[in-house]
């Protein structure tokens, strides 16, 4: 079931790779009234941006509460086109080193063009997943994520080598989904926004306590934001106006939440 779970997420994203556009963070919904719904933040007045590299696919701004220094190692997991991986760059320096991991060849692809580009020699990008990374254990200084980990099937397993590539004293700072309360089913079981960052979160509570069993201390919520999904957008996955309604009436949300946690 993960490796199915992979296909459909490498799948839509090897979409927004090849249409050099994105539509939020739910690719698969191209063509859907999601197509103008985004989860994303602005990076429009971000040191170091990159609108090449930017496919509007992630839920924050991760390096904003990275602590990253020059000269830093920054490891960016789920790298996409290379937004995040830029931004870290600019901070780092060129005393600094900043690798990009991804799972989806068209990714890495559109990543090395936007390298060659900009002319960066300090800046890697490397094909790999995260839960089996393809880096040597204590070599990195920080490690961020933009609403990635929702999409990786084995959330442990990833955070476990997030903690084994870590420096000792290293930190990491992600921007993630995560559910408080239930979404309806059909939003659930939807494939599409399973590689659109939701139905792959966990809840909160479970969130954290996999950062903790992975061994990391000092875990401190650096950022909080209620996703508002626009009805038209949960039509297409609900199975009627009432049961839209009825979550609308609940408790039940969506968070975009920011993390940081050291090793």
């Amino acid at each position: 079931m993960s490796q199915e779970i992979k296909e459909q997420v490498k799948e839509a994203y090897t979409r927004v790779a090849n249409s050099g556009a994105g539509c939020g963070c739910g690719p698969a919904s191209c063509g859907s009234p999601a197509q103008d719904w985004t989860l994303s933040e602005s990076y429009s007045k971000v040191a170091g941006y990159e609108a090449e590299a930017d496919y509007a696919l992630g839920c924050g701004i991760p390096t904003e509460h990275a602590k990253i220094k020059e000269g830093y190692t920054v490891l960016d997991l789920g790298s996409g086109a290379g937004n995040d991986v830029f931004v870290a760059r600019s901070i780092v320096g060129k005393t600094g080193h900043v690798i990009g991991v991804d799972m989806t060849e068209a990714m890495i692809e559109k990543a090395n063009e936007n390298k060659q580009k900009l002319g960066y020699d300090n800046v890697d990008f490397i094909l790999g997943e995260i839960e089996d990374l393809p880096l040597k254990e204590n070599s990195i200084d920080v490690t961020v994520s933009n609403c990635v980990l929702n999409l990786v099937p084995d959330k442990k397993k990833a955070y476990e080598e997030v903690y084994r590539v870590l420096k000792p004293g290293g930190h990491f700072s992600m921007s993630d989904i995560v559910l408080r309360g239930t979404l309806p089913k059909g939003i659930m079981e939807a494939a599409e926004m399973y590689a659109g960052c939701i139905s792959g979160a966990l809840q909160e509570e479970a969130y954290i306590e996999a950062i903790k069993d992975a061994g990391f201390k000092n875990i401190t919520i650096t950022k909080e934001r209620v996703v508002e999904m626009p009805d038209d957008v949960l039509l297409e996955y609900v199975c009627c106006p009432e049961e839209l309604e009825k979550f609308k009436a609940s408790t039940n949300e969506v968070i975009s939440l920011g993390v940081y946690a050291e090793k």
